[in-house]
């Protein structure tokens, strides 16, 4: 009778175990592709008309498409320390692109974990592929300080302006390049190019195909950071046109100036390169146990030089606002995620999640445990549709170029504003019927009001280098 009912068990355990194996999603290779200064607008599947992105598209088909997600911030350096830290604007280390407070206040320290770190410890082989912009070769910032085994690119996030270096950085290791350059100012490699020979992003998807075929045995993360299509601001001061490419590609002979020209062609080629990234996968036979992030680091950009401008593409779709501005054209981005047999193929998420979203996120895909003090939410559940999806109670960012922002976006639909000064009033916008952030509905709304002012007040705190200005 025993033996028949331990018998009994192991059959049920056996027919049970499958079921589970296929509810429990395995540990999936993650590449995270972060465009730099891409519009919510400029992607084909986000309403572009004229820029052609097959490729980003076709992701989108494959997997999932949100319609209400955000970036860290307005500009590079804050938005990209949120990705890392899993921490909103309040909290995270670097809270602006850092200017006259020089580079120790647009630098991670040693007391800071990253979602790389987080990953590596977890088992995972972590790389970073492209621009950084959180710490210098050999100091507490340094890549591989912060949890990546293998990093290359830049390190500068002004010397990434430049797409034709003379040199990027492997593993702290100077390696120069073919292309020589009019420097401008006194950053090393901060310029234009007067000889082209390699652009800097094709460099970069071709450092990515080798890491991810050299990594494909074991769970790999990969962090592909573009560097298109942010301006070569230098260039665009000193030349006029700052969208640096080897070529227009199919819009040469479009009746446009150089820079707009420049600008499709970056995003068209960037897509081009994204499509064989996704065929690698494919060939390898890793594809659908791969994980696959496609976003931008915050709005589109005005920094192509006096001929360009975002308007021209259309390039916040229906937002209002760019780069350095906290209405949502500044930080709402597309973002598309695909993995094939996990997320249902042509899905459109309207989940509000944000960059800090990615440390909790990831951690629950490793099967590792989430840091304290993380302002992180996992989007699993909405990612692969099995049970209910978290919602944060409200998002947070803050702004220190021209004066001190705030916003806030609370319960997904009602967005708070106060901008350049603690004594601006509160403006209060509904999302859900008010994309454009056109009606401030302040004066109907004063409790709303109340609330956003509260969260204002309370989600900063100060940390060395980024503190509140006094009232």
């Amino acid at each position: 009778m025993k033996t028949a009912l331990r018998n009994l068990a192991v059959l049920v355990l056996v027919s049970v175990l499958p079921g589970l194996a296929r509810a429990q999603a395995p540990r999936p290779n993650i590449v995270f592709i972060l465009t730099d200064d891409l519009g919510y607008g400029e992607i084909g599947v986000y309403g572009q008309k004229v820029i052609r992105t097959p490729e980003i598209d076709r992701l989108a088909a494959e997997g999932m498409r949100f319609t209400q997600f955000y970036a860290g911030n307005a500009v590079c350096a804050p938005s990209r320390s949120v990705l890392m830290t899993g921490q909103h604007m309040g909290h995270t280390r670097v809270r602006g692109n850092a200017g006259d407070l020089g580079p120790a206040a647009q630098r991670l320290e040693a007391g800071d974990t990253t979602v790389a770190r987080v990953l590596q410890q977890a088992g995972y082989t972590t790389g970073l592929i492209g621009k950084w912009g959180l710490g210098y070769a050999n100091d507490a910032g340094d890549p591989r300080k912060q949890g990546f085994d293998y990093s290359f690119g830049f390190l500068s996030q002004t010397h990434a302006h430049n797409h034709f270096p003379d040199f990027l950085w492997r593993n702290g290791e100077r390696v120069p390049l073919p292309n020589v350059i009019q420097r401008v100012g006194p950053v090393d490699g901060v310029g234009y190019a007067t000889k082209r020979v390699v652009y800097a992003d094709d460099l970069f998807f071709d450092e990515a195909r080798d890491f991810i075929a050299r990594s494909k045995d074991r769970p790999f993360f990969l962090y592909l950071a573009l560097t298109v299509p942010h301006a070569n601001n230098e260039r665009a001061e000193k030349l006029g046109d700052g969208q640096e490419v080897p070529d227009y590609g199919p819009y040469a002979k479009e009746p446009w100036s150089d820079a707009e020209k420049g600008q499709a062609a970056m995003i068209t080629r960037m897509d081009a390169r994204v499509g064989a990234l996704m065929a690698q996968l494919k060939k390898l036979g890793i594809d659908e146990r791969t994980l696959v992030i496609f976003t931008s680091d915050n709005g589109p950009h005005n920094e192509g030089g006096p001929a360009f401008s975002p308007r021209f593409f259309t390039a916040s779709g229906p937002l209002r606002g760019i780069k350095r501005d906290l209405t949502d054209g500044g930080i709402r981005i597309p973002f598309i995620a695909r993995w094939p047999g996990q997320i249902k193929p042509g899905a459109v998420s309207a989940h509000a999640g944000y960059f800090g979203d990615m440390m909790a996120t990831f951690a629950e895909l490793a099967g590792t445990t989430l840091p304290k003090d993380r302002d992180s939410l996992s989007i699993v559940p909405e990612l692969l549709g099995r049970g209910a999806q978290a919602s944060h109670p409200y998002l947070y960012w803050e702004f220190y170029e021209g004066g001190f922002s705030q916003a806030v976006v609370l319960e997904g639909r009602w967005k708070g504003l106060r901008l350049k000064q603690l004594s601006a009033p509160i403006q209060l916008f509904d999302l859900s019927k008010d994309i454009g952030e056109q009606t401030d509905l302040a004066a109907a709304h004063p409790e709303l009001v109340a609330r956003m002012a509260e969260i204002m007040r309370t989600a900063h705190v100060d940390n060395e280098h980024w503190k509140m200005p006094a009232p």
